[in-house]
This record gives C-alpha cells, structure tokens and sequence, in this order.
C-alpha cells in the first residue's frame, strides 16, 4: 500500500471518527452520564447496604472483585459505594477532573462489580461503566465545569479539538461493541440463524411470562396479546438482528449513528412493554446520548 493512500485513508478516518468539536461535546456527556450515576446508585442505596449484608455463602465474585477471597466488613462497602457518590458529584460537576475523573470510574467499577457478585450479573451497568471510564479519562471538563470557570473565567471557553470529537466516538465504539456481541452470540447459540424467524423470541416471550405468573408476578398484557401473532415476531426477530449486526456502521456516519440510535431506543422500550424486562440505562436514553452529539465530519482535512 502507498503512503499517499495510507495517508487519504487515515485522513478520512480522522475526519468521520475524530471530527473538530467544541469542548461542551464532552462535557454534555460528562454532566448527563454522571447525573444518571448519581441517580441510579442513589435511588439504591439502600438496597445496596443490604447486599453488603448477605449472607457470605452467597458470595460469588465476578469482575474486579476477583481479587477478594471472602467479602468485606459491610463498613467498608458501604464506604466505598458512599465513596462513589461523592466522587460521582465532583465527575459531575467537573471539579479537578483529572483526578476525580479516573477515581469515580475505578470506584463505580469496583461497586457495580462488588454487587453483581451476590446475584445474576447484571449486564445493563456495563456500558454505564465503560462510558464512565472514556469520560474519566479524557478531557470531558474544559467546559461546562468548576474546573473551566477556574481557569477560563467562563463555563462556555471556545475552545475546539479533534479529541472533543473523538470522546464520543470511542464511547460509541463501545456501544457498538455490546450490540455486535449480542447479535453474534444470537447467530452461535443453539438456534443458529434460524433465530431470524421468531419462533426463538416467541418461546422466550411465553417462557418469561409463565416464570413470572408462577412467581407470583404479573406478566405483561401485550407479551399476551402478541403472541399468536407468529409474523409479528418473525418481524422483530429480523429487525433486532440486523440493529444489533449493523451496530458497528453507527460509527460510519452521524447520520447511521442517529438512526441506530433510535433504533436501540425504541427495541429496549418494547422489550419493556412485551416482557417488563428493563434496561435502566438504555431505557434513560443517556446511553444513546453520544449518538445524537457525534459531529458531522471534519471538511478541512478532504
């Protein structure tokens, strides 16, 4: 391969994924991501503080909280989840970023895995994770923030970079990933690509109904009223497949990026409606958040 053709490629690469943008890119991200962190742990706490006193036989660490043999004294968990909040405020308020940046993300890191080692595993605070950690670990805090009314003398500096235009790309890179996983892990599994035609989601409608009716729950009307309808589903199994497949050309285009956006959107609220499954990240909309601000590309290098 040429240099010159190694250079216009890396030049087109640059512009779609590292587009100039103005700092308060990132810094929307960061005040929304870490506002959803603030609520979403706060709303639990105290569910949290009694995870940290169930019983040790359950204990069963995943994560980062491989490192622990037994768990902690519930003090020091509680210390710690305590820690995250405090620290999720100065993340979201951009106070000396550059250190309360990397110390929330390893701290919600730890929590969220801390948790999880009791019970199921809860997937859905994975990108809330991974979005926290990109945002921790660039420059999310030159505008918008404590940090740039100390220095700037103003909230709103005007200051523009690729990187501004980068942050939300790789948090997308991310999402994206997730989707892709997804898609593939469907395609491997028992059904194969047969997946496609809907009987697979449809069993998994009526198998969640049935486990929530015999558990006392109560299933969803519309998981009830879908079901004969075998076309329907063969529908939505196709449309999930190709959003989830699809997901990397998101990052193609700002455009791709919006359309898979309210693609996922919409797939997790009808999740929610046919089997009361929820995804409180996704459902939020904060998670398709970097989608929507993802800049046009960068005409000046063409």
């Amino acid at each position: 391969m040429s240099s010159s053709l190694m250079h216009r490629l890396a030049s087109t690469a640059r512009r779609h994924l590292a587009p100039q943008a103005p700092s308060t890119t990132p810094a929307l991200l960061r005040i929304a991501v870490g506002g959803y962190h603030l609520w979403h742990v706060g709303k639990r706490r105290k569910l949290y503080r009694g995870v940290h006193r169930t019983d040790a036989a359950s204990f069963d660490p995943v994560g980062a909280a491989r490192v622990l043999r037994r768990p902690l004294p519930p003090a020091v968990a509680d210390a710690l989840l305590d820690a995250s909040l405090l620290t999720g405020a100065l993340f979201t308020a951009g106070v000396a970023h550059p250190v309360t940046g990397p110390l929330h993300s390893a701290l919600q890191t730890w929590n969220f895995s801390y948790r999880n080692s009791w019970s199921m595993v809860f997937h859905h605070e994975n990108n809330l994770v991974l979005h926290t950690m990109v945002l921790g670990a660039s420059p999310a805090a030159d505008a918008l923030s404590v940090d740039a009314l100390r220095r700037d003398r103003t909230l709103l500096p005007t200051r523009r970079s690729w990187m501004y235009g980068a942050i939300p790309t790789v948090m997308n890179a991310a999402v994206s990933l997730t989707y892709l996983l997804a898609g593939i892990a469907k395609f491997t599994g028992g059904a194969g690509a047969s997946w496609a035609g809907g009987a697979n989601m449809r069993g998994q409608v009526a198998f969640d109904a049935l486990r929530k009716e015999m558990l006392g729950e109560e299933s969803s009307p519309l998981g009830r009223a879908l079901y004969p309808h075998q076309g329907l589903f063969t529908v939505m199994a196709a449309m999930s497949l190709v959003l989830e497949i699809g997901a990397p050309s998101a990052l193609v285009d700002h455009r791709l990026g919006r359309l898979f956006a309210l693609g996922a959107f919409s797939m997790h609220w009808g999740i929610k409606a046919i089997m009361r499954i929820t995804f409180p990240y996704n459902l939020s909309g904060v998670l398709y958040l970097p989608f929507l601000l993802m800049p046009p590309p960068d005409p000046r290098d063409g």
